[in-house]
């Protein structure tokens, strides 16, 4: 190899190394941004005084005194998601006039690759839907939806069988009934559209919804729902295909 060449391949490398470290301080720098920016809203959350004026919320129902000052900060906060042993322990965003705003903003507005947990747009948090869908990214320091990977491990669903998901009025707790994986956007056989259901017509409908999360269930929770029941389907993005998914359907259970 001739000098000038020799060179040219040094520049060359010294421009991808320096690029590569750049793009691994931006990840460094975003990683611990986001972290900071959660764990203050947690700390927030964690701090409140349960004895506290509370706002109404509607003509029936006043905020929880949990969630009141996060929601007067920014007003499409819908609700906070909580997975024990796992970094899930969010708030849920909703925009229905921008229905993707959260995939690439966080709580605070800002842009940021992370997002924020958000629930689609035509589901309606407070009626509640049949089926509430809700989006969270899966990072690679295991950030957002991330642990929901976790529970393709039967030993960790038998000691994580409950999920807790809180409006802004009403503390809740949900039963996993199914734990999948699936594909989307696509016209494959295996593409299962999950997200389409969010009321059910009938009880058929809501039976057939059911049964499908069951069919293509990891391992059998040995859990299922009835027409009536409220559910949450959380998704976050699975790599071993294209367009994989990984999905985890709860049913709201009695405190």
């Amino acid at each position: 190899m001739n000098k000038k060449l020799r060179i040219a391949v040094i520049s060359l490398l010294s421009i991808v190394l320096a690029v590569s470290i750049g793009f691994w301080a931006k990840d460094y720098c975003d990683s611990k941004n986001q972290a900071e920016l959660y764990d203050n809203l947690i700390e927030t959350v964690e701090e409140i005084d349960d004895t506290q004026d509370t706002m109404s919320y509607s003509e029936d129902k006043d905020f929880l005194p949990d969630y009141q000052e996060l929601y007067m900060q920014n007003n499409d906060m819908v609700g906070w998601i909580r997975v024990d042993d796992t970094k899930i322990n969010y708030p849920v965003m909703q925009s229905k006039d921008n229905p993707n705003f959260y995939l690439r903003h966080g709580f605070d507005k800002g842009y940021t690759v992370y997002g924020c947990p958000y629930v689609q747009e035509n589901c309606d948090v407070n009626a509640p839907s049949d089926n509430l869908v809700i989006y969270g990214h899966h990072m690679n320091d295991n950030s957002m939806f991330a642990g929901l990977m976790k529970y393709a491990d039967k030993s960790f669903w038998e000691k994580h069988k409950t999920i807790q998901f809180d409006t802004l009025t009403e503390k809740g707790k949900y039963e996993v009934v199914a734990v999948y994986k699936t594909v989307v956007y696509t016209d494959s056989p295996n593409s299962f559209r999950y997200y389409d259901f969010v009321n059910a017509d009938t009880e058929d409908d809501f039976n057939d919804y059911v049964a499908k999360c069951k069919e293509l269930a990891l391992y059998d929770t040995g859990i299922t729902a009835e027409y009536g029941d409220k559910l949450i389907t959380l998704s976050t993005c699975e790599y071993s295909r294209n367009n994989g998914r990984m999905v985890v359907m709860a049913k709201k259970v009695a405190e």
